[in-house]
């Protein structure tokens, strides 16, 4: 909660705060200290491990072992697995799932459907954007926010609208409040989600207590799949995240990207995929400016580095004066200082 109270005396507002924003800024400061025990005892034991890393703020957490530790780390979301069967079955074009291809690429919570076709290799985009905006001028539902960005800027993305919705400027702004109305944005809804999956865990274990006849079915998730590939070099396909290099052209080579990969005996191996639309590598530079800076900071142990990132997060500038940013970090390290190595 204090990722969201704090912030909101300042009068910025999240939805889920673990991704990017102050409220994934200061989640990574404290998750990055448990990772490196993790990393220590990693190499260690076990230095030719793989780390799968399902951890939010992924491109923050990921990158920060890719680059600081000796581990061999690979981000895992599955955005990527259930963004397109998603799309189809909001816009009622379930009949397109089977032997459709798309590409998809770009940064963790922020990738981009760049090509999606059906079966017969025939281009889904246009009837993809025209059903959107028919569905968002139709009333309310919960991926307007995506829905808009495939209007404005031309192409679907992997993450939830109620994500997306605090990774720009654009539509949590207190100058425009009907805006959360207009595109159905669930303010504070990850405290309110921590509180019912705790209650569903608790069911849960109850039920595993009292019930010898539980069946397991393999669920959708990469990590098996990753495990049973490297260990019978069975070829098998991710998106994962991993540092950028060359993958995508027009993203910093440090950056924490989110690529098709290819899983065999050999390893986990990130594929190139080129340049992205220029509007979109745009868009994901305003993400991986504040992740970079995060890193730095908490591999320099410099405050001044927390407050770059924070000046430099979309939603944060473009509703709190410089002056603001450095007291609203100012009071969170203090309140998160028991989590927290000191910063200097």
């Amino acid at each position: 909660m204090t990722d969201f109270e704090i912030p909101k005396k300042y009068g910025l507002r999240q939805t889920i705060a673990d991704t990017l924003g102050i409220g994934g800024i200061m989640r990574a400061l404290r998750t990055i200290p448990v990772l490196e025990d993790f990393a220590r005892d990693i190499e260690d034991v076990c230095p030719d491990a793989w780390f799968l890393n399902y951890t939010n703020p992924m491109a923050i957490l990921t990158g920060y072992m890719l680059r600081h530790t000796g581990v061999k780390t690979i981000g895992l979301c599955h955005s990527v697995q259930v963004c397109v069967k998603e799309l189809f079955e909001r816009l009622g074009m379930e009949d397109r799932i089977p032997g459709h291809v798309e590409r998809i690429a770009g940064i963790n919570h922020m990738a981009w459907l760049l090509d999606i076709r059906d079966a017969a290799g025939v281009d889904l985009y246009p009837e993809i954007k025209k059903r959107a905006k028919a569905k968002n001028a139709g009333g309310k539902h919960d991926d307007m926010v995506r829905f808009d960005y495939l209007d404005k800027f031309g192409y679907y993305c992997t993450e939830s609208s109620e994500h997306n919705a605090e990774y720009n400027p654009y539509y949590i702004k207190s100058r425009y409040p009907e805006l959360i109305d207009q595109f159905n944005i669930p303010l504070d809804e990850y405290p309110r989600r921590c509180v019912k999956q705790i209650e569903e865990w608790k069911q849960r274990s109850q039920e595993r207590q009292s019930n010898d006849g539980i069946a397991h079915e393999r669920s959708r998730e990469y990590a098996s799949h990753i495990i049973e590939s490297i260990s019978t070099n069975a070829t098998y396909q991710i998106g994962g995240n991993v540092i950028n290099g060359c993958c995508i052209e027009n993203l910093p080579p440090q950056a924490c990207v989110e690529v098709p990969c290819l899983v065999d005996g050999n390893g986990i191996t990130p594929c190139a995929v080129g340049a992205l639309p220029p509007q979109l590598a745009a868009l994901n530079m305003t993400n991986i400016n504040p992740q970079l800076l995060t890193i730095e900071a908490a591999a320099s142990g410099k405050r001044e580095h927390i407050y770059h990132a924070a000046f430099l997060d979309p939603h944060t500038a473009a509703e709190l004066s410089l002056g603001d940013i450095v007291r609203m970090v100012d009071e969170m390290l203090e309140a998160h200082k028991d989590w927290l190595p000191a910063y200097r």
